[in-house]
């Protein structure tokens, strides 16, 4: 069993966090200076509005620590947990003109992480007892991949290559180009480091057993039937690993993975998860220091 998923370093995501305060902070948040005395403390909550699973909330303790070092974030709730309609997943204390200002930039980051973790694990679930693994994609938010890729992580998806970089996928454009699978297929081996395996993207049986006879070790098996995706797996689930892409959605997810295919790859999971629901409620407010 695979270990929790590994936040990105932060490196990768603070960046994202303080442009997230200066297009939403910008030189102050104007409307509680007015209304609100700078020494006002007191407690707040992120609650869930509907069932999730958690994800994110080291970024959006980040938020609140750079608008105020001491604002206190208490996690309630673990990366990963399911937290059902009115679950409390943190805790906030301190100076209530921070606490108000970096709200909105942290329930974002949530909402987004939480929504793909919550909809990944849909997938997850419906596939559970097959065998198959559910992957993410590259179809994620520009300057998002890692953190969109953890989100998927959190929801029990197998991660994909990251980039262009660090996995060889030959689709139909390099088949193409290269003049048909087999030869795409030999130039890729003839040129490749040692550790990269060599994936290529089949729609019919010919091309696919012409992939595996020129030496591919994986097998993208895009926008088949499922009859089609069952005769390939038949044949050729033994030689190499069989992963299915396009037209994939939890109503028939389990259906593919029936099929005796191994992965299942879902560019949904990343663009088109919906935004999970998630509040920022103040629940005591002090005249000094919130205790």
């Amino acid at each position: 069993m695979r270990g929790p998923a590994a936040l990105p370093p932060a490196q990768t995501w603070l960046p994202l966090v303080a442009r997230a305060l200066e297009e939403d902070v910008g030189p102050g948040d104007i409307t509680s200076a007015l209304v609100i005395p700078a020494e006002q403390q007191g407690v707040g909550v992120i609650e869930a509005r509907a069932p999730i699973l958690v994800c994110g909330l080291e970024l959006a303790r980040a938020v609140f620590a750079a608008l105020d070092p001491e604002l206190s974030f208490e996690r309630c709730a673990a990366e990963g947990e399911r937290a059902d309609a009115g679950s409390v997943i943190a805790r906030l204390r301190g100076a209530m003109r921070p606490l108000l200002a970096g709200e909105r930039a942290a329930l974002n980051f949530l909402m987004r992480l939480c929504g793909v973790a919550t909809h990944t694990r849909r997938f997850v679930d419906a596939v559970a007892g097959t065998g198959a693994s559910i992957l993410d994609t590259r179809k994620t938010l520009p300057g998002w991949r890692t953190l969109d890729k953890y989100a998927t992580a959190v929801g029990g998806a197998l991660n994909h290559r990251t980039g262009l970089y660090d996995g060889i996928l030959l689709k139909d454009n390099h088949v193409a180009l290269a003049g048909g699978v087999a030869q795409a297929v030999k130039a890729a081996r003839a040129g490749r480091a040692d550790h990269l395996r060599i994936q290529v993207e089949v729609e019919s049986l010919a091309d696919a057993l012409a992939a595996v006879d020129a030496g591919a070790d994986s097998l993208l098996l895009d926008n088949m039937s499922l009859d089609a995706i069952r005769e390939v797996a038949d044949r050729l689930r033994e030689r190499v690993l069989l992963e299915v892409s396009g037209g994939v959605r939890l109503e028939n997810v389990r259906r593919i993975a029936e099929t005796g295919v191994q992965r299942i790859s879902i560019g949904a999971l990343t663009h088109s998860a919906p935004a999970a629901d998630l509040s920022l409620e103040i629940t005591a407010v002090h005249k000094g220091r919130a205790s």
